[in-house]
């Protein structure tokens, strides 16, 4: 812990305030970001009837509103603080107390979803420093998402086999008043979600796993090291597990599920809300989704490493000339001969070049360059046509 303190000071000290309770000694926090909600009940409804860990839980709910939120916005916070109040009187117990912190007129430009999680985590970070709890752990859920009953038993288990973080593979988002669109939509969301994981696990990505902000725990250690949670106003969650997972062992949880609500939302740039709405807007109501074929171009790459890694330099150019043009054109483009060089000359073994490489070709590389091959060499395709090719490639 001897780290926390310098983190915790360059954190700005108004958002640390109040200080979480720190006679409730709990070794899991579960932080909710909270704006304008109106489902938060079901949230914390849902924590009351899990299977109780073997520690004490803190529930910290982080509502939240910026300079710019709309008076509704603001009233509906101020009673949604009153409410989380009542129902801590109602339902916490001693083992799982629930902690409602308001925060109001958070800065325009990073005022959001991301920096209430930060916000929140932070706070638990505080806690846990001043509780001298070392092996604190960090709950991300959002304020609308069931869970099942073994979410927050099977969480607390996973990291006492030295884990730094848990993803939970199971997501199953809940659509209001039978609304046929919404369902097709959100199941084909889904869907490309699970397919993406899937397609990034045969190129042998290592960090291939759902970065979902209402599905992930995280040791608080990590957390700090990691340098805490972005302030973006979307994708903070992916931002972040790029940073967590290379850090270690990653436990991912089969059997435990969480339910968030599917809904069309203007509060981020891109995520569910923003997908959403451009699945509804295709003529025949179907994603979009990156070729299978470019996953198998990557796949070609990373099966190289070892070659990169034994080779001269002459020898590595050659190697990436007869890789997919659109990679080696992309690799040409983005003068990335040199961070293989780079890798080369700084790695001893295998075992660190293999590290080191894909610190250089990570998940925005993956981005980054599926969207270039998508440019002119691959063409979207649908879902189904995706995963028949999938199924074709790994030989099913």
């Amino acid at each position: 812990m001897k780290h926390w303190p310098a983190y915790l000071q360059k954190q700005r000290s108004e958002y640390l305030q109040p200080s979480l309770p720190e006679q409730f000694m709990a070794d899991m926090a579960v932080v909710i970001p909270c704006y304008d909600e109106y489902e938060l009940n079901f949230t914390l409804t849902d924590l009351t009837r899990c299977d109780p860990p073997e520690t004490n839980t803190m529930v910290v709910v982080v509502i939240n509103s910026t300079v710019k939120s709309n008076k509704e916005a603001v009233d509906q916070n101020r009673k949604t603080y009153r409410e989380v109040q009542q129902f801590s009187q109602t339902f916490s117990t001693d083992r799982l107390l629930f902690v409602p912190v308001i925060v109001e007129n958070l800065p325009k430009k990073h005022g959001g979803v991301g920096l209430a999680r930060k916000i929140g985590m932070d706070l638990a970070v505080d806690y846990f420093h001043k509780t001298g709890n070392p092996k604190g752990i960090l709950v991300s859920l959002d304020a609308d998402c069931g869970v099942s009953e073994n979410y927050l038993r099977d969480i607390y288990r996973a990291f006492q086999d030295k884990k730094v973080c848990c993803s939970i593979h199971n997501f199953r988002h809940r659509v209001q008043n039978n609304d046929e669109i919404l369902e097709k939509a959100i199941r084909e969301y889904e869907g490309y979600l699970r397919y993406f994981e899937k397609a990034l696990k045969f190129t042998g990505f290592p960090y291939y796993y759902h970065t979902i902000g209402s599905a992930f725990a995280v040791t608080a250690d990590a957390y700090v090291r990691a340098g805490g949670m972005g302030r973006q106003q979307g994708g903070e969650d992916f931002y972040f597990l790029q940073k967590i997972f290379p850090m270690g062992k990653v436990a991912v949880l089969d059997d435990v599920f969480v339910y968030p609500m599917a809904r069309f939302s203007e509060r981020v740039p891109f995520g569910t809300g923003p997908a959403l709405q451009k699945i509804i807007a295709e003529p025949d109501g179907r994603i979009k989704v990156y070729a299978m074929d470019a996953f198998v171009a990557l796949k070609e790459f990373f099966d190289r490493i070892a070659l990169f890694f034994e080779q001269p330099e002459n020898e590595v150019e050659a190697q990436i000339t007869q890789l997919h043009p659109s990679l080696h054109e992309f690799i040409r483009r983005n003068r990335m001969k040199a961070d293989i060089m780079d890798c080369k000359a700084n790695c001893a073994s295998i075992v660190s070049f293999r590290k080191r490489f894909f610190h250089h070709f990570n998940a925005f590389f993956i981005i980054k360059y599926l969207n270039f091959a998508h440019q002119g060499y691959f063409n979207p395709e649908t879902l189904d046509t995706c995963n028949n090719n999938y199924s074709t490639y790994i030989g099913n």
